[in-house]
């Protein structure tokens, strides 16, 4: 793979720390939730940020498609619901729920495009057969 582009972020402190990137774009205090034993303060957390980063990433994916398409989507919104649990071998797994909205294609061109992004979404690629991701799909257009 040729490298077009290198993010690097540093967290410390583990789930109650911080992250930040390396040009201070992003710069976020983390909490642990509650229900994995935290206190459940202000901040984010893991799944948050990769459930914000997936939904971003598939929603370009999918505006991608739509001009290699040449389509006109309207508005794509991308909603992420990333879990976390124990994976039965001591360890921890995630799972992953997208909701895709496509304001400017009927259901099936919806369904369409949005299964085209799921092919080329770099998030995608990185949990096909490591994560669970469940897709469901809305086309508002006629």
């Amino acid at each position: 793979m040729e490298t077009l582009y290198t993010a690097v972020a540093t967290a410390t402190g583990g789930r109650a720390g911080h992250v930040e990137s390396s040009d201070g774009a992003l710069s976020l205090n983390l909490a642990q939730p509650k229900e994995l034993g935290g206190s459940g303060g202000t901040g984010t957390n893991p799944e948050q940020m990769f459930g914000g980063g997936y939904a971003a990433c598939f929603a370009s994916a999918a505006l991608y498609q739509a001009r290699l398409q040449k389509l006109t989507p309207g508005d794509v919104t991308v909603k992420a619901e990333v879990g976390i649990g124990p994976n039965g071998t001591a360890g921890f797994g995630l799972s992953v729920a997208l909701d895709v909205t496509v304001s400017g294609l009927n259901q099936s061109a919806a369904e369409k495009l949005v299964a085209d992004a799921h092919k080329v979404c770099p998030y995608s690629n990185a949990t096909r057969g490591n994560i669970d991701v469940k897709i469901t799909t809305h086309g508002e257009g006629k």
